[in-house]
């Protein structure tokens, strides 16, 4: 596996059908989102689906920050068992679906609730699904968070922001090899630099408005002071030490549907207990200080539109 820590082994999605159709259905209140809201990769979907208004759509089970080997449980629920799916673990999911399943446990997973079994665990497909197939069951002001006419620069803003700071992070954590350290190192902060210049002179990514390019940096950045910056060593510089970025990622979290999905008490348990071979001694640090995130952003200065012609989600 090259540089990625994310993606493979763990995609699963439901098998098409002889025809070529999908035995996943949109139905709404036939799928449970099961997410962390440690992870930022399930975070991303818990930022989509209020956005988009799909709450009462696709249902949302909240794990415990803290796995196991068991994988992740339901321990936030009463009796340890989550009340719409009846499972104590996600894995029970996963072997619904594939009785044979050896591979990873991740989160986002959609889990069809009659049967109980695992339909897709897709990340990167699973908010596009949400913002292309099921427009039916959008909230009315909805936002077009992956607008047509943008798609192609979105994919691409997505791909970088992918390979060297979403997932680049993890690289650079996870590696016991000095070299590929450094190399890792430089390209996160030299790419981060690059956003900075990008988003100097304009409020998002792409466009004039919130799209899911801007969903997913918002989710690393979020967690780089709190985790990435000591626990995972990519500690050039914080993200408040970082003034576009800094700013930035205040004027997202402080837009309705992004800072009141983001949980740091579950975010810092998670990585400082999960992580024990990083950090053995399981000590989930005090800091860092957190209310610089209420502060005044300036970025409206700019212009953009958060929500487009759309409304914020209530």
């Amino acid at each position: 596996m090259a540089e990625e820590f994310k993606r493979a082994p763990n995609h699963f999605r439901g098998r098409a059908l002889a025809d070529g159709s999908s035995p996943w259905p949109v139905e709404p209140g036939r799928y449970r989102l099961v997410a962390s809201r440690a992870c930022p990769w399930a975070s991303r979907a818990i930022i989509v689906r209020r956005l988009l208004g799909l709450e009462d759509a696709i249902s949302l089970a909240i794990v415990d920050p803290i796995q196991d080997e068991r994988s992740w449980r339901f321990t936030l629920d009463p009796g340890g068992r989550d009340p719409v799916l009846g499972i104590h673990f996600l894995s029970e999911a996963y072997h619904a679906a594939e009785p044979d399943y050896d591979g990873g446990v991740s989160v986002p997973a959609l889990v069809d609730v009659p049967s109980g079994k695992l339909v897709s665990n897709d990340y990167p497909q699973l908010t596009l699904d949400m913002s292309t197939e099921w427009t039916a069951y959008h909230r009315e002001g909805a936002p077009e968070l992956y607008p047509e006419k943008l798609r192609d620069e979105i994919d691409a803003v997505n791909e970088v922001v992918f390979r060297d700071i979403n997932n680049g992070v993890y690289a650079i954590g996870f590696t016991r090899d000095q070299a590929a350290y450094d190399r890792r190192f430089n390209r996160l902060f030299d790419r981060l630099d690059e956003l900075s210049q990008r988003l100097e002179s304009r409020r998002y990514l792409v466009g004039d408005t919130i799209t899911e390019a801007d969903i997913r940096l918002f989710v690393t950045l979020v967690r780089f002071d709190a985790v990435y910056h000591g626990h995972f060593k990519c500690n050039l510089l914080k993200l408040t030490e970082m003034p576009v970025l800094w700013a930035y990622t205040r004027d997202l979290f402080q837009t309705p549907g992004f800072g009141d999905t983001v949980d740091f008490d579950h975010i810092k348990r998670h990585y400082y207990v999960v992580h024990d071979n990083i950090n053995p001694s399981g000590i989930v640090p005090a800091g860092p200080d957190l209310s610089g995130w209420s502060t005044p952003h300036g970025r409206e200065a700019l212009g953009g539109r958060p929500f487009g012609d759309g409304t914020p989600p209530n």
